[in-house]
């Protein structure tokens, strides 16, 4: 856990990333694990629930731009605008997921994404760390 605790402490070093985590897939529930930011509530998420719970029962990375036109959200902080969730996986098997929130509307795009699916392979070799 101390690499993910690593990666997330320097992920919130950028500018537009204020509430930066690591959830582990436990069954069909998703457990807070490494994280930088607020405390949050939400430390289980059902698998379908939310924008964390949506990436794994879709098998997809979710890239949101503006959490308020969700009717599943969860929310976490109310200054919460935009959401970006990369899932981690070992071949096809989902380890867990990074999950980032931003205070801006349209705060993450595809070079975030690509840039998080590089961050998520390395965890990934690195999970039992």
């Amino acid at each position: 856990m101390a690499f993910r605790q690593a990666a997330m402490e320097a992920l919130n070093q950028l500018s537009d990333y204020h509430w930066s985590g690591i959830y582990r897939l436990e069954g069909d529930t998703l457990v807070l694990d490494a994280y930088v930011g607020a405390a949050t509530d939400h430390t289980h998420i059902k698998v379908g629930v939310g924008v964390c719970g949506t990436a794994v029962a879709e098998n997809a990375n979710q890239v949101i731009a503006d959490v308020r036109e969700l009717d599943n959200y969860l929310a976490c902080s109310l200054q919460t605008r935009s959401e970006i969730v990369v899932l981690i996986r070992e071949g096809e098997t989902i380890l867990g997921q990074i999950d980032i929130d931003g205070h801006e509307v349209g705060g993450f795009d595809a070079s975030d994404e690509a840039m998080l699916e590089d961050l998520a392979r390395l965890i990934a070799e690195r999970w039992a760390d």
